[in-house]
């Protein structure tokens, strides 16, 4: 497969959907992103998840895109192995907001706004409560899993979160009994915060195994927020695509190198494999 184009949820059939009602895409940086808004993804994820209650089969897998999935995607030695993840996920969202730009300047302008999983996880937690869809959140350090959770359940109150679990293993026997937990505790909707690659990989490895699951979302660092750990940066910088300023100014030690690299490589995906094609 070439990574000039990774498709993906064009061409995914989704449990219970038909190929006639499959997503929107448009090709952003080489990747086909859905063009949902942020509203309608939450809205997709919930009615998923719902649906698939009792069918016995493996849960849709939902996953979003940033500059360091772009910059996995071309370089490294890990690239292919990004390419096989991402074309087998069923629905790949825009997390940063030049992949907005990138649409509007080069690309047919189709995706309206992103999909911030910091912002996404509200909307679904909000819907989530109206119509009884349950939360596993999985990932981060224990101290921020149970400061996330009981956080989110204090501003929401009625939604139902059947457990939770910090994102490290000391064995593969103990992620097993961690998944075999999540599947019996049946969520609608796990969220699996790990990081990239390392929460996508979890999704798909072990995906077979919990079809008592309607959908698993990959999460970055949403934990960090929902906690408390971190603070979002101001709504003009991330209008303006600048979050990852605001966040290497928070940790530049960490981040420098990583976003000197990632933000290159990034901006290159998005000005020369952004399509611009017929409607």
């Amino acid at each position: 497969m070439s990574a000039d184009t990774v498709n993906t949820s064009s061409r995914v059939q989704l449990r219970g959907r038909t190929a006639s009602q499959a997503l929107p895409t448009e090709i952003i940086g080489g990747v086909s992103i859905a063009t949902l808004s942020r509203v309608e993804t939450a809205r997709l994820m919930v009615d998923m998840a719902l649906r698939a209650r009792g069918s016995g089969l493996a849960p849709c897998i939902c996953s979003s895109v940033n500059g360091q999935v772009l910059a996995d995607l071309y370089v490294g030695r890990n690239r292919h192995r990004t390419q096989q993840l991402l074309a087998c996920t069923h629905v790949l969202s825009a997390d940063g907001q030049p992949l907005v730009f990138a649409s509007r300047w080069l690309g047919n302008g189709a995706l309206r706004d992103r999909s911030a999983t910091t912002d996404l996880f509200h909307d679904v937690a909000k819907l989530a409560a109206a119509e009884g869809a349950s939360f596993y959140m999985l990932g981060a350090s224990e101290d921020e899993s149970r400061s996330a959770v009981g956080n989110v359940r204090a501003r929401y109150p009625g939604l139902r979160i059947v457990g939770r679990r910090n994102g490290y293993f000391a064995s593969t026997d103990e992620e097993l009994l961690a998944v075999q937990e999540i599947n019996v505790l049946r969520p609608d909707i796990l969220w699996v915060a790990m990081g990239f690659p390392r929460e996508l990989e979890f999704c798909h490895r072990w995906r077979q195994e919990l079809t008592n699951v309607g959908v698993m979302k990959t999460s970055g660092g949403l934990f960090n927020f929902l906690s408390g750990a971190h603070r979002r940066a101001p709504q003009w910088m991330q209008s303006a695509g600048l979050e990852w300023a605001h966040r290497l100014y928070l940790e530049p030690r960490r981040l420098l190198v990583r976003y000197a690299t990632t933000n290159v490589i990034a901006t290159w995906a998005l000005l020369s494999k952004t399509r611009h094609a017929p409607r």
